[in-house]
């Protein structure tokens, strides 16, 4: 009896004569360590990240520590905190009067208060025009530039001024703009009056967005020049194919691949937008005056550090946090409408 050569369907050879088709160990009805879903189970993933976790506790406990445990400290914002009935702070708080939201009464009905919410906001929208761009725009002159050395020259030259000290930077800036300084005796020479940019509170929004500018543009095309690196060249060399320009291929590929990185800082600098340089404008509050000069920061510090009035700098704090957090889900919502991830994904 002759058999027959035609090959049998993948059911029928898994067929093992009972009628009945095996079924997998580990699929929808086997016994596998992996559930119905296909996920480990926080057991099996724990084992499996370990090491990562061991690697990354150090910094989760710093985190922890230095800035969410100090978030229970937002309680003394309703509280006439007395630091001197204790030399435990904890006891302080515990001990110290119950005063509700008077201090955010007091802190809405203070001119002082709006002045530094008018200074702040002004800083940041000076920093987030004239300031921002800058970092995009050196990163796209870096990358265009053909030889390594003459790069990687141009690239020390940029980071070198983070590493000064805001003391440094305002030093330098006063010795060319100050009312003894360069500009002042070049115009002197030439029978002009001198300068004193550096006291004027007129143009102390400008001074200090300047300074920011020159210390810290050349350290914010790192991460620019990151994403350009990802860049395949063979868009570039597609696009000249096509016939487009220098100004073509940058519109319509570099931008494009530096647009996610641009929505992800715009969210974290809107987020960050109520702090504008607390070191670098209290160093220069006197020369000018708190009128033009305090900012939020600087509010906090002189009434929490100088008046002792604990209560009423920890109510400014916690507002100015609370802002702050409300601008961050604003711009990462603004983001996502965009098509862009943001901070994080929906």
């Amino acid at each position: 009896m002759s058999h027959s050569t035609v090959p049998r369907s993948r059911a029928e050879a898994d067929d093992d004569g009972t009628g009945k088709t095996p079924v997998a160990s580990g699929g929808a009805t086997g016994t596998g360590k992996k559930g119905n879903t296909g996920k480990l189970s926080l057991r099996l993933r724990f084992r499996r990240d370990r090491a990562l976790i061991l690697m990354t506790l150090p910094a989760v406990l710093l985190l922890l520590v230095f800035n969410y445990l100090p978030i229970l400290g937002n309680i003394v914002a309703f509280q006439d905190y007395d630091p001197y009935v204790s030399d435990n702070g904890i006891v302080s708080m515990l001990h110290s009067a119950w005063v509700g939201i008077e201090n955010f009464q007091q802190i809405f009905a203070d001119s002082a208060f709006w002045n530094a919410v008018k200074n702040t906001l002004v800083l940041f929208f000076l920093q987030l025009v004239l300031f921002f761009p800058i970092p995009i725009a050196l990163a796209l002159l870096i990358n265009s530039v053909v030889r390594p050395r003459v790069r990687a020259l141009a690239q020390a030259v940029l980071y070198l001024p983070h590493f000064f000290s805001w003391v440094l930077v305002i030093s330098v800036f006063q010795q060319i703009f100050g009312g003894a300084g360069l500009l002042s005796q070049l115009l002197r020479q030439h029978g002009y009056d001198g300068l004193d940019i550096m006291t004027d509170p007129s143009t102390f929004k400008f001074l200090v967005t300047a300074e920011g500018v020159w210390k810290d543009a050349g350290w914010g095309i790192i991460v620019f020049l990151a994403a350009l690196a990802s860049v395949s060249p063979d868009l570039y060399e597609a696009a000249a194919m096509d016939g487009a320009g220098r100004w073509r291929r940058i519109w319509h590929v570099t931008l494009p691949a530096l647009r996610p990185v641009i929505a992800l800082l715009l969210v974290l600098r809107v987020g960050d937008a109520l702090t504008v340089g607390f070191e670098q404008i209290l160093l220069q509050r006197d020369a000018v005056g708190p009128g033009a000069s305090e900012v939020l920061d600087t509010f906090v510090w002189w009434n929490g550090v100088r008046n002792q009035d604990f209560g009423y700098a920890a109510a400014a704090g916690l507002i100015k946090g609370v802002v702050s957090l409300g601008l961050v889900l604003a711009a990462n919502k603004v983001a996502h409408l965009m098509g862009e991830q943001g901070v994080y994904k929906k």
